[in-house]
C-alpha cells in the first residue's frame, strides 16, 4: 500500500482533487485542483512547488567512490567538481540503458546518485572489490523541487546564501530555518529551477515556510500531471514511458542505448572503462542507432479537419497522453509516439517519438495516428529539433 512523503501531511491538506498517484510506493499529488492548468502555468509563469521525494537516493563514500561512480555511469566523473552535479545514463554490458539520472559530488569521496529506479543491488556488484561503502538514504531525504521564473526570487528569501551565481547544474550545501539543506540547480520542466533536498524530519517546516515566502511571488504546489507536461515541452524522456529500462526488457525491440533515447551527448567513448563501453564504441563505429527519439509538431489545421468532417470540435490533450502511437511514412509504420500533448506555452500540439533514422532530420513530413469518433485516422506531423521550450533563464546568472 502506498505511504505519504516527508510533506504528505502538506500536500493531502492542499489536494482539493483528491487526485493520487503511485510513485514508486509513494502518494503524490496527480493534481492540487481539479484541473491541473493553474499548477502548470505556475511552473511557466510564476512558480510551482512539486514533491519528488520517491526518488532513490543512495550515497557512494570511499576511496574508490570515483571509480565506481565512473564504472556504472556513461560520464566521465573525473571531469565532475565538487558542488556539481552530473547527467548520465546506467547501462548493462551491451549498452542497453538501465536508466537515466543524476548524481551529485559533494567531496572528493563522496557522491549522491539519485534515481528513478532502485539500483542499490547494481551498484553493490560493481563495487565488488573496491574501497567503498553505499549507503541507501531514500526514505531519510525529502526533495522538492521549485521551478518557474520566480523560483530565485523566493529562495532568495528563506536561504542562507547567495544564489545568483549558482550555475546550471551546480549545488550549494546551506540552510533554511537554520536547518541544513542542499539546493541544486536542477529539475525536470526545462525552465529556471532548483531542487531542495532535506532531512525527512525538517521536511514539513522547509515546506512551510517556502509557501509562505512564496505567496507574494505567486507559487503554487504542482502535482504530477503538470509536471508532465512541463517536460513534456523540455523534450525530457521518461523511463519506463518513452523508453523501456533494459532490467524490464522483454524482448531485444525493447532496449535502448543511450543514442536512441537523444542522450548520445552523455556518452565518454574516450574514458578507459565503463559498464557497456565496449557495445556502445562499437555500436558509434558501424554508424551509430537505426532509431532515435525526435519531436513532432502535429498540424494543426489537417488535425482539426479530421474532427470537422466527423461533425466534432477538435479534441487537444491537455493531460499528457503515455502510450505508443504509430508513426508513418508513406503508409509504412516507421516508429511510434509515446509521449503527447497539447503545449499550452507554445499553442502547438507536440509528442514525442520514436522513429527509424532515415526520418530523424528535422523538417521531415510523417503521419500520426490519431482516433476520431472510433476510427483510426492520420494526420500530418513534422520532425522538429528537442527541446520544444528552452527558455533563457533556464541556464542563465543572475545579479
Amino acid at each position: 500500500m502506498p505511504i505519504g512523503t516527508p510533506f504528505h501531511s502538506r500536500t493531502a491538506a492542499l489536494s482539493e482533487s483528491h487526485n493520487w498517484r503511485n510513485w514508486s510506493g509513494y502518494l503524490v499529488a496527480g493534481s492540487y485542483d481539479v484541473m491541473h492548468d493553474y499548477e502548470y502555468h505556475a511552473i511557466r509563469n510564476s512558480s510551482g512547488l512539486i514533491d519528488v521525494s520517491p526518488l532513490y537516493k543512495y550515497e557512494v563514500r570511499g576511496r574508490d567512490a570515483l571509480k565506481l561512480v565512473n564504472r556504472v555511469m556513461t560520464r566521465d566523473a573525473s571531469k565532475c567538481s565538487v558542488g556539481q552535479a552530473l547527467y548520465g545514463c546506467l547501462c548493462e554490458h551491451d549498452g542497453a540503458v538501465i536508466q537515466d539520472g543524476t548524481v551529485f559530488r559533494f567531496a572528493e569521496d563522496h557522491f549522491r546518485f539519485n534515481l528513478a529506479d532502485p539500483s542499490l543491488r547494481w551498484l553493490k556488484l560493481n563495487a565488488v572489490g573496491m574501497d567503498v561503502s553505499i549507503e541507501e538514504v531514500s526514505e531519510q531525504i525529502g526533495a522538492l523541487a521549485l521551478q518557474g521564473p520566480n523560483a530565485l526570487k523566493i529562495l532568495q528569501q528563506v536561504v542562507d546564501a547567495d544564489l545568483t551565481q549558482l550555475r546550471f547544474f551546480r549545488l550549494a550545501v546551506c540552510r533554511i530555518l537554520d536547518l541544513p539543506v542542499v539546493v541544486s540547480r536542477t529539475g525536470y520542466t526545462g525552465d529556471l529551477g532548483y531542487e531542495i533536498w532535506i532531512g525527512r524530519y525538517q521536511a514539513e517546516r522547509i515546506w512551510d515556510v517556502l509557501m509562505e515566502k512564496g505567496k507574494n511571488f505567486g507559487v503554487k504546489p504542482a502535482g504530477i500531471l503538470a509536471l508532465d507536461v512541463a517536460r513534456l515541452e523540455a523534450g525530457f524522456i521518461l523511463l519506463e514511458v518513452d523508453y523501456i529500462g533494459a532490467e524490464k526488457a522483454l524482448i531485444p525491440s525493447q532496449r535502448y542505448s543511450p543514442f536512441e533515447i537523444g542522450l548520445g551527448w552523455t556518452v565518454d567513448l574516450k574514458k578507459e572503462h565503463f559498464v557497456g563501453a565496449g557495445a556502445l564504441k562499437a555500436l558509434n563505429r558501424n554508424g551509430g542507432p537505426r532509431r532515435q527519439v525526435v519531436g513532432l509538431e502535429i498540424d494543426l489545421e489537417e488535425y482539426e479537419s479530421l474532427y470537422r468532417r466527423a461533425g466534432l470540435p477538435p479534441y487537444f490533450p491537455l493531460v499528457a497522453w503515455r502510450g505508443g502511437l504509430p508513426v508513418y511514412k508513406d503508409d509504412r509504420q516507421i516508429g511510434h509516439a509515446t509521449t503527447g500533448a497539447w503545449s499550452p506555452t507554445l499553442k502547438k500540439y507536440i509528442a514525442l517519438a520514436t522513429i527509424e533514422r532515415e526520418f530523424i532530420p528535422p523538417g521531415t513530413r510523417l503521419d500520426l495516428e490519431v482516433t476520431v469518433e472510433h476510427k483510426r485516422q492520420t494526420a500530418p506531423a513534422m520532425v522538429v529539433r528537442l527541446p520544444f521550450f528552452d527558455p533563457p533563464r533556464k541556464r542563465a546568472l543572475f545579479t
